[in-house]
């Protein structure tokens, strides 16, 4: 096993990785230490260009060739690293959209609200060239009820990315939250408009607003009935909406804290936010539990899954 890992002082060329990678797949068994040494120091640029270059050199998907060599928990966090991340997501809402609706899989809600308008739309088309379909369409298909009400409008928006904030505006929604969610009409159209249309900033200041005004978080009176998981839904939304490292956190917390590890969210995780904002995420993970993530992650995994996930999130 491999101690630690650590950035190289210089990147190799591409197809110099490539040949390390082709190399690591030859003779009677799988170098793992090679693959991660190359691949979890490798942004997402990198890999698409070594994964294309791979395939113009042997002939080969990069990705076909890991699947054939790996197996386990540690495949499948190599493989959902290698994916470019458009068509990462793409591949996590289509396993979403086939399970059963639960306080663990809550995937399209979770892309739908953390990505950039921009990330979205590229998510979108890259599920219609994977998989032949629309998103909304799997989604209209697959998910049913309230659930369907909320997750459609969420994959179909396209938000403002401006910082621009109409407090007015933020001051007359946040009565309107108020007044269904004491109404307990927690699948009220309106609602569904705000949550669905309006842009991250401007729902920061509508939410702020109703904190001020009526005494409680949103999120607090979302928690009126502990079993309803609709409303566990809408919560989810407010966070990942406004504070996507909270959200994440719990989702990391969810999964080791447990008897078992939850993998599919572990590396779901740790796939999608290393570039983007894991060391928030690690900072309110220590926050919350007086714990480094990392020796969370020592503690629930092992074997070379192990050491790719420390190698993404830093040692």
């Amino acid at each position: 096993m491999m101690a630690s890992l650590t950035v190289p002082d210089s990147i190799p060329s591409v197809a110099e990785d490539c040949e390390q990678l082709h190399n690591a797949f030859s003779g009677w068994g799988t170098d793992e230490d090679l693959i991660i040494s190359i691949l979890a120091h490798r942004n997402a640029e990198q890999r698409k260009h070594i994964r294309r270059a791979y395939a113009e050199i042997y002939g080969q998907d990069l990705l076909y060739a890991l699947e054939q060599e790996l197996s386990g928990h540690f495949m499948r966090i190599v493989l959902l690293w290698t994916l470019d991340p458009a068509e990462r997501d793409a591949v996590l809402l289509n396993e979403s959209a086939k399970r059963y609706w639960t306080s663990s899989n809550q995937v399209i809600l979770e892309i739908a609200c953390t990505r950039s308008s921009g990330a979205l739309l590229l998510t979108k088309q890259a599920y219609h060239a994977l998989f032949r379909k629309s998103l909304e369409e799997d989604v209209a298909s697959h998910i049913t009820g309230d659930f369907r009400k909320l997750l459609v409008p969420l994959v179909s928006t396209y938000r403002y990315e401006g910082p621009e904030m109409d407090m007015t505006l933020a001051e007359h929604e946040a009565e309107i939250l108020h007044e269904h969610i004491s109404d307990k009409v927690y699948n009220h159209d309106e609602i569904i408009r705000i949550l669905t249309t309006r842009s991250k900033p401007q729902l920061h200041a509508t939410f702020n607003h109703y904190n001020n005004e009526f005494g409680n978080a949103i999120t607090k009176d979302l928690k009126a009935d502990a079993d309803n998981d609709f409303l566990t839904a809408l919560r989810s939304a407010v966070k990942c909406l406004v504070a996507p490292e909270k959200y994440f956190e719990k989702v990391l917390r969810s999964a080791m804290h447990r008897i078992g590890t939850d993998d599919w969210a572990l590396t779901r995780v740790v796939a999608t936010r290393v570039e983007v904002d894991m060391n928030i995420i690690k900072e309110e993970y220590y926050r919350r539990n007086t714990v480094r993530l990392n020796h969370a992650i020592r503690s629930d995994t092992s074997g070379d899954y192990e050491e790719m996930l420390i190698a993404l999130t830093g040692e």
